[in-house]
């Protein structure tokens, strides 16, 4: 379940690095839905949180201006796979710790989920980064906020959905159990008359 959380996170960070990392934040530290290792503690600090939601407007903004959208796309190249392998890091278990030791970090496989992360972002923004120019082309630009908007939307649901499934899936497995349960008794009782 945690690989789910940890892909859903890095595919949302490649359409937009802010949000997921974002999203985590605000989770962690206003909710018990997420708790973050000791290592990732900082994405719930406020001025981390601060900095992160004024590079997301940034990022929002810069995104729906046709040309500017590229030449951001080039920039978000190296920062969407850096939040991919952040977000995988911190949303899959709470074995990953944050870098502290290099060698010790290198040495435990503790670095295999941050790597996931990156090569899962980055490809889905290389993607963005392919479809998005020649959108702007066949459509003189009017593609250009349209599908950042669509784009924005995508990454806050697969944000959400990573976080929440792990939720639901208790959920359900409680529902389920319970409706077994009551069956289990009723066949009991239609037995026993």
């Amino acid at each position: 379940m945690e690989l789910l959380t940890g892909f859903g996170l890095a595919t949302a960070a490649g359409l937009n690095a802010y949000i997921p990392l974002l999203t985590l934040g605000l989770l962690a530290r206003f909710t018990d839905l997420v708790t973050l290792p000791a290592g990732w503690a900082w994405l719930e600090n406020g001025w981390v949180m601060a900095i992160v939601a004024v590079l997301l407007v940034v990022e929002v903004v810069a995104d729906k201006v046709p040309a500017l959208d590229s030449v951001n796309d080039v920039i978000q190249t190296f920062v969407r796979p850096t939040a991919g392998g952040i977000v995988f890091g911190s949303g899959t278990a709470a074995q990953t710790a944050a870098v502290t030791d290099p060698g010790a970090f290198a040495q435990t496989g503790q670095w295999v989920p941050v790597v996931i992360g990156v090569v899962v972002a980055l490809v889905v923004s290389l993607t963005k980064s392919t479809v998005r120019p020649a959108a702007n082309v066949a459509t003189a630009g009017v593609a250009a906020p349209v599908l950042s908007t669509v784009e924005d939307i995508v990454s806050v649901g697969l944000a959400f959905i990573a976080i929440l499934l792990p939720v639901l899936v208790l959920v359900v497995a409680g529902a389920l159990a319970w409706a077994a349960v009551r069956l289990i008794r009723r066949r009991r009782a239609r037995q026993a008359t």
